[in-house]
């Protein structure tokens, strides 16, 4: 089984979830482009890194999601990441051939978060984020502006048995 980003449920409500996510390690594509354009972009360029496509041409495992990630809603600007394997320290991981490819540590964190099946379109996903926000909103609970994409299957797995989620930063004390 793909290993996925580890996180804890601190608190569950009806519609979404607190999560405290554990710190981790991105291979980061930064792409100005539409959400579906920017994916398959990004996605190509971490593929290869993951695949050999590093100084060490080591093989790396692929793990779960692929997030996509918009900091401003407004913008056409889309951070694709994989994250690394557990336990995967920023200074030890093979540095990228691929100049578009950066590694980032990523600290601890909480983030509300929802799931959805069904390809993960920009319209769909949109839409989710939306109730995710509002459902947030009802509880008071302050969020950042940034939305994560979080997309769990490969794109061959027929779109409706498709496992996505919505995850965004939530500012709570």
């Amino acid at each position: 089984m793909t290993q996925r980003q580890e996180f804890r449920v601190t608190r569950t409500y009806s519609d979404f979830e607190i999560r405290e996510y554990q710190p981790c390690v991105l291979a980061e594509v930064r792409v100005s482009a539409d959400y579906s354009s920017a994916s398959s972009s990004a996605f190509s360029r971490l593929f290869r890194y993951i695949s050999k496509g590093n100084k060490n041409q080591e093989k790396i495992a692929m793990t779960a999601p692929v997030i996509a990630s918009q900091k401003d809603h407004t913008a056409n600007e889309w951070f694709v990441s994989f994250v690394m394997p557990s336990g995967s320290k920023f200074g030890h991981l093979p540095h990228p051939e691929d100049p578009q490819v950066i590694l980032r540590d990523l600290d601890a964190e909480t983030c509300i978060a929802t799931s959805f099946r069904g390809k993960a379109t920009s319209e769909k996903s949109a839409q989710v984020a939306k109730e995710l926000r509002a459902a947030a909103a009802k509880e008071n609970i302050a969020l950042s502006e940034e939305t994560r994409i979080c997309r769990f299957d490969p794109p061959f797995k027929p779109g409706f048995l498709q496992y996505n989620e919505i995850v965004i930063p939530a500012y709570i004390s």
